[in-house]
């Protein structure tokens, strides 16, 4: 992910550590909870700039405003459509799996 360093989302992310991600419309939502390293452009692995930009269509790096890149660990993932899905909705635990492939 990428957002500017100075905006609330880039303040918050650096302050906590920590993010809260959900896909999807209302009644079919998958949730992501997670831990966030904080990396300047100039930190990215090779390639990360390149591939983020290649499939959003967009690259920050080309900006004046200074922008973060937060790479997300997944600690917690979650999915359901209906409450009738709510039993059964976690996916991911302590970054452990608990469904199959």
């Amino acid at each position: 992910m990428a957002t500017p360093g100075v905006g609330p989302t880039g303040r918050n992310l650096r302050a906590t550590g920590t993010v809260r991600l959900e896909f999807g419309p209302t009644r079919d939502v998958m949730m992501v909870e997670g831990t966030v390293e904080t990396l300047d452009s100039a930190a990215l692995p090779a390639g990360v700039g390149d591939a983020l930009a290649a499939r959003t269509g967009f690259d920050p790096r080309a900006l004046t405003t200074v922008y973060l890149y937060f790479r997300v660990t997944p600690r917690r993932a979650q999915a359901w459509r209906e409450a009738d899905e709510l039993v059964g909705r976690d996916l991911m635990r302590d970054g452990e799996w608990l469904v199959d492939d």
